[in-house]
């Protein structure tokens, strides 16, 4: 009897559709609030670190054209990057040598119009309280606040030893990443597996152009809104407006409390010689010049680089603000940019990247 041909048929059942996991689900989560936790915690304990290596780099983005330049004319890459670290001690040192003298000039002069200023202040407060606006209670309450700030604000800089010897790396780390440039960036671009390394090449390609542009274009907006600061000052007569323009021009680049820091040295110089209208005028003018810088001159400069959206710029701001204070404030953009290029590129974060994204 001959076989059956259905008997000799193989069955082929039909694929079990796949089924979600929840617990893999939230494992997957779990381990990522893990991960978050671990590099904030990080952070927070490695700030002197980190904020070293950082500046260091920033610094070295800001020399390398100089260090290219040199190269050019036939010197060698080690020699052109002393002469450019050399350079910029220079630079600091002459900075802060005439800040010292201005600064001490300044409070020679301070006693002949203290009076002046106390009474103002005192004038101040005074119209306060009988407008109720700040009772002493509440006037403690306010410095104990304003304490607070500034603590957070200033916090990891530590005593000033600890500041002297985290300085002191600084010009030793510019030196060996300009003069080891291509050897650190090929050596990165190994530590990733053959697949991955072209895209690893182009995302540090990028972050570096991105902060040479971040810290070029800090340098001339700031350059230009002290330059004008020194003229308008110069014009309503404000002591030492060679001094308070540069000072508030460079101080309104500072994230989110630049308008004011801005606005603190040529009024406190202006209050014991200047009337409550150029005082006033003082404030339009430094508001007006940072509106400029925020709403023409960094579009213009930085924002097709940078490429983040208001909120995760604030966000940013919050969060390295609380790890590291002061310098958190400074380095919170550039950072946040290059989280976002690190992320267009990573398959997994590119969400993360849109998500930081205009």
């Amino acid at each position: 009897m001959p076989d059956n041909p259905v008997d000799n048929q193989i069955i082929v059942s039909p694929p079990l559709p796949t089924v979600s996991r929840p617990d893999s689900n939230r494992r997957y989560w779990a381990l990522n609030i893990i991960g978050i936790g671990v590099v904030l915690g990080l952070c927070y304990f490695g700030e002197l670190v980190l904020v070293v290596m950082l500046v260091s780099v920033l610094l070295a983005f800001i020399l390398a054209p100089a260090v290219e330049l040199m190269m050019r004319v036939h010197l060698p890459r080690s020699l052109a990057s002393a002469i450019a670290v050399a350079f910029l001690i220079a630079i600091l040192v002459g900075t802060i040598y005439f800040s010292y003298n201005q600064a001490a000039t300044l409070l020679h002069d301070l006693p002949n119009y203290a009076d002046k200023i106390r009474d103002q202040v005192t004038h101040f407060r005074q119209q306060a309280e009988d407008f109720h606006v700040l009772s002493p209670e509440q006037g403690k309450g306010s410095f104990q606040s304003g304490t607070n700030l500034s603590d957070m604000l200033s916090r990891g800089f530590g005593s000033a030893s600890q500041i002297v010897l985290a300085a002191s790396f600084v010009p030793f780390l510019v030196y060996f990443m300009l003069s080891w440039q291509h050897h650190v960036r090929s050596a990165t671009v190994m530590l990733f597996p053959m697949d991955s390394r072209n895209t690893a090449y182009v995302t540090l390609g990028l972050i570096s152009s991105m902060i040479r542009s971040f810290m070029v274009g800090n340098l001339l907006i700031g350059l230009f809104i002290g330059a004008v600061s020194t003229g308008a000052f110069w014009v309503l007569n404000v002591p030492f407006f060679y001094f308070v323009g540069f000072a508030s021009g460079f101080l309104s680049l500072v994230p989110y409390l630049g308008v004011v820091l801005a606005m603190a040295p040529p009024i406190f110089v202006s209050l014991g010689h200047s009337g409550s209208g150029d005082i006033l005028s003082i404030m339009v003018i430094v508001l007006g010049l940072h509106l400029v810088a925020l709403n023409v001159l960094y579009p213009k400069f930085l924002g097709n680089r940078l490429q983040l959206n208001p909120l995760a710029v604030t966000m940013s701001l919050l969060v390295w603000a609380w790890l590291w204070g002061a310098a958190g404030l400074l380095l919170a953009v550039p950072i946040t940019a290059a989280m976002k290029i690190i992320f267009d590129h990573v398959e997994s974060l590119k969400p993360y990247g849109s998500w930081l994204g205009e």
